[in-house]
């Protein structure tokens, strides 16, 4: 029987997406594993693989196509011997059924009060539970030559479907599978305060002359995670100013030293550091919100945000605490580099526990973050501008000095904790060789 390619969910976020292009064409043979399409998710471009092997019958959503619905069907995948001509039939076995419920409620000589008799439906598989076991007909052909109990299998495959490499990986003495537990089903959050509708904002400019511009997957993922983190996540706020005398002096020689390296360490790279290894130091302000918990992480992922042309990425530099200056620099520069293409995997933007904004190369001074839940703080980083600062020895001096906000979720990380974490990053900042130690 024909099989549907469904629009797979390719992050945990993805509700739709764009079908950007086909890499295969009606007739084409595939093979599980095969690149068949590209989608475009809110975030990314990525390589879509074939999950089953057959013959391409028919594709259903044409490449450019925007919104489409995860597990919408978007092709045909046609099984060996099978023609175009069983897409046609399988389509027309649901009007098949309906016609012969209505043809055995006539024959009943029962009028509108009579009660219509029951379709027959097609033999399919079932779970112990009685529901349907969903698996693509190779599947369930292997499993009938190995002896295989397809309820006793967890389908990889879309909606939990199982797939060629499902019963290829198992054997026939696999367990019966345990009954999960229906989790109940969390009461409904009071809705928000809706703003004007768009046609209301429209109206109260038509006089004004204006563009209209649609708004991408991205832009509208950006909206709803803001407005959503800033409505339920508390925030407060932590202010400090840093003097990067002492670093720019020793970044410098650094940059000279690995000049033959064709290494050029930023000041944004020593702040990755800095917050890396302050997490270390304050190990209860590196954490994340779970809902009803809260995780305490081991390692120091660090998120950087990162404009790009429509919005932004948050990619995350995983064990950023064991990695020199030099590593973090060249995977910064790396991820920075394939977010603006889109090229980013969904393992690479998720995750981490806090994140770092710096808006000082466009000369902003300070400024207040959005936390990106689940992370447990943001730290906006300011530019570095020349001061008057009284010293130690209380004499009037100019300095390098650097603005930074912490803002940070109160579920997680209490004032005092936060002002130790925020201690320790500079410390580290102000002191940089410590770093290397």
């Amino acid at each position: 029987m024909p099989t549907e390619i469904l629009m797979p969910a390719l992050s945990p976020t993805m509700e739709e997406g764009t079908l950007a292009k086909w890499l295969v064409k009606e007739g084409d043979t595939v093979s599980s594993g095969d690149l068949i399409a590209e989608i475009e998710t809110d975030k990314a471009t990525m390589e879509f693989e074939a999950v089953d092997e057959g013959v391409v019958g028919k594709i259903l959503i044409a490449e450019g196509s925007e919104g489409v619905k995860v597990n919408t069907p978007i092709a045909i995948l046609l099984e060996e011997g099978e023609s175009a001509d069983d897409i046609t039939t399988a389509a027309a076995q649901p009007e098949a059924a309906a016609a012969a419920d209505a043809g055995a409620a006539a024959a009943s000589g029962g009028g509108s009060d009579a009660p219509a008799a029951p379709a027959t439906p097609a033999p399919a598989a079932a779970a112990a539970d009685g529901s349907r076991i969903f698996a693509s007909p190779l599947a369930r052909r292997i499993a009938a030559d190995k002896g295989l109990d397809l309820s006793a299998l967890s389908g990889s495959g879309p909606r939990g479907r199982i797939v060629k490499a499902d019963v290829e990986n198992a054997s026939a003495a696999a367990p019966q599978a345990a009954a999960k537990p229906v989790a109940a089903a969390p009461a409904p959050a009071a809705a928000a305060p809706a703003g004007p509708s768009a046609d209301m904002v429209a109206k109260m400019y038509e006089t004004r002359s204006f563009e209209e511009v649609k708004l991408d997957g991205m832009r509208k993922t950006i909206a709803a995670r803001l407005t959503e983190a800033k409505q339920t996540v508390p925030h407060f706020y932590l202010r400090r100013d840093i003097q990067l005398d002492a670093l720019l002096k020793f970044r410098a020689q650094l940059n000279k030293q690995l000049e033959t390296r064709g290494v050029k360490l930023s000041v944004n790279d020593f702040i990755i550091k800095a917050v890396a290894l302050a997490l270390q130091a304050v190990p209860d302000a590196n954490a994340v919100w779970a809902g009803d918990r809260v995780l305490k992480m081991k390692a120091s992922d660090v998120a950087v945000a990162v404009a790009i042309e429509g919005g932004l990425f948050t990619p995350v530099l995983q064990d950023s605490e064991l990695k020199s200056l030099s590593a973090l620099s060249a995977e910064m520069k790396d991820l920075a580099a394939r977010a603006r293409d889109r090229k980013l995997a969904p393992h690479e933007y998720q995750g981490g526990s806090f994140a770092i904004s710096n808006l000082g190369m466009f000369g902003i001074d300070n400024f207040d973050a959005i936390v990106n839940p689940p992370h447990a703080g943001i730290l906006a980083v300011g530019a570095g501008s020349k001061k008057p600062v009284v010293g130690a020895d209380g004499e009037l001096k100019v300095a390098t000095v650097m603005s930074v906000t912490m803002s940070v979720d109160h579920r997680v990380i209490d004032g005092a904790l936060g002002a130790q974490l925020l201690q320790a990053i500079v410390e580290n900042l102000e002191n940089p060789m410590v770093m290397l130690a």
